[in-house]
């Protein structure tokens, strides 16, 4: 089945679904519920008409695994934002901070031919502007910012939360994907990164820095990088 037969609500619980899977979180429909900001009747609703479709599977313990066909169309999908969140970026003009809304509006309509042309007008790049693959799979392995040592080298990979308040924060604070830089403080309320290019210094609270990705030297142990408690990704969108 191509994606001209799923749904616009379908494709948005199969990206969402694909989220929680990228970033080792349970697919639950708790889960799906707290990041979309839906009721679990709702999101119940939904879970079902997948299931019926043949796009997901439920177990005994209501965890969500995806049928070969669910799990193509949600990668489809989510390949098209983040390609899309590239071209309105680098081509458009619109801030990263502001781009994964407006992806979000266009990544259901968007037709072989037109994903052709934006697929050269980005040319090779590898990423959304977030850090995210275009290509997915290819996910560059990190830790959460929060977790670093002060005097760790660390090199920003991705945002994992894209709630736009989230993003348009990390944009004031100066934090995106490939900057370069040491922790040079860190306690229980925020994290500052001093950045190698120019001295300056990036401050984020700590809730935010557990949802920065990284690569760091030396590393923290590996783990989730956006607890349970954080999964709010769509407030404005979902929720209302």
């Amino acid at each position: 089945m191509s994606h001209e037969h799923v749904t616009v609500a379908e494709e948005e619980y199969l990206q969402m679904l694909f989220w929680l899977f990228e970033a080792n979180l349970p697919m639950t429909g708790a889960n799906l519920a707290r990041a979309m900001q839906l009721s679990a009747p709702t999101v119940h609703e939904m879970i079902g008409r997948l299931e019926r479709d043949g796009y997901i599977t439920r177990a005994r313990d209501k965890s969500i695994s995806f049928t070969d066909q669910g799990r193509r169309e949600a990668e489809e999908v989510t390949s098209r934002h983040r390609l899309i969140e590239r071209f309105l970026t680098d081509v458009v003009g619109v801030p990263w901070d502001d781009v994964h809304e407006e992806a979000e509006r266009l990544e259901h309509a968007m037709t072989p031919r037109f994903e052709a042309y934006v697929r050269a007008s980005v040319a090779d790049a590898t990423t959304c502007p977030h850090g995210h693959p275009i290509k997915v799979g290819e996910r560059i392995s990190g830790v959460p910012l929060s977790d670093c040592e002060i005097g760790a080298s660390v090199l920003i990979l991705r945002l994992e939360n894209e709630a736009e308040d989230v993003l348009h924060y990390l944009m004031d604070a100066g934090v995106e994907p490939g900057l370069q830089g040491t922790v040079v403080a860190s306690d229980d309320e925020h994290v500052t990164v001093r950045a190698d290019a120019d001295g300056s210094e990036h401050t984020l609270t700590r809730s935010v820095a557990e949802t920065v990705t990284v690569r760091a030297d030396p590393s923290p142990p590996a783990r989730t990088a956006i607890p349970a408690e954080q999964l709010v990704l769509g407030a404005n969108r979902y929720g209302r």
